[in-house]
């Protein structure tokens, strides 16, 4: 029993010493690794131009749909669209989804690589190569296109190509205008030198 007491005594005596070795070891060994670390190289991105950050603000998915004051409801999606930094009413726009809808029931559906959105004159400027699919069975290619946001108003900047039920179509300009004398009623309009290839259809159960 008294050997039993002398070794479990010895073995506590031990443990008191190397005990608090042991902490003085763990926190020389936190100490040396924490003056390892290069503070400067933690920081990776610390060389971020922060105003250059704050110009290229961009806003992703915007959505805007209203009424023109003729009547037609208008609505457009884009990608992305970034402000600009001296005007806020301002936006470059990309991959613009558009769609005018008329009051006597025609719609146009307009595609545009980029798009300029001026909202102090509440204009819409596309380029970029632009697709415009009308409810009428037309489908139109252009460079450039002008269009309203507070009345029904397109017009292409430049030459356009066309084909729909009437064959192939070219022509120098498209104008989308009210029809005179009938409320609600609209005309895509093909202007300045058109050229039109009729192309019959074929009749399938022939």
């Amino acid at each position: 029993m008294a050997k039993h007491d002398n070794a479990y005594s010895r073995f506590i005596a031990w443990l008191k010493v190397l005990l608090p070795v042991l902490a003085l070891m763990l926190l020389s060994t936190m100490f040396l690794i924490s003056r390892g670390i290069d503070p400067s190289r933690s920081l990776t991105y610390a060389d971020v131009d922060i105003e250059e950050l704050a110009r290229d603000q961009r806003i992703t998915g915007p959505r805007f749909s209203g009424v023109t004051s003729d009547g037609a409801a208008i609505s457009f999606s884009a990608e992305s669209a970034q402000p600009d930094p001296d005007n806020p009413t301002i936006y470059t726009a990309s991959d613009l989804k558009a769609q005018i809808a008329t009051p006597d029931g025609g719609t146009i559906d307009i595609q545009a690589a980029l798009a300029y959105v001026n909202g102090e004159t509440n204009q819409l400027e596309l380029s970029g190569g632009i697709s415009l699919y009308t409810s009428t069975d037309y489908s139109i290619r252009t460079e450039g296109l002008r269009a309203s946001m507070d009345q029904t108003s397109i017009s292409s900047v430049g030459p356009v190509t066309a084909e729909g039920p009437a064959g192939l179509i070219s022509a120098g300009q498209i104008d989308l205008i009210r029809q005179e004398g009938e409320v609600g009623t609209y005309l895509l309009v093909f202007k300045n030198g058109v050229k039109l290839v009729y192309v019959p259809k074929i009749n399938e159960d022939e």
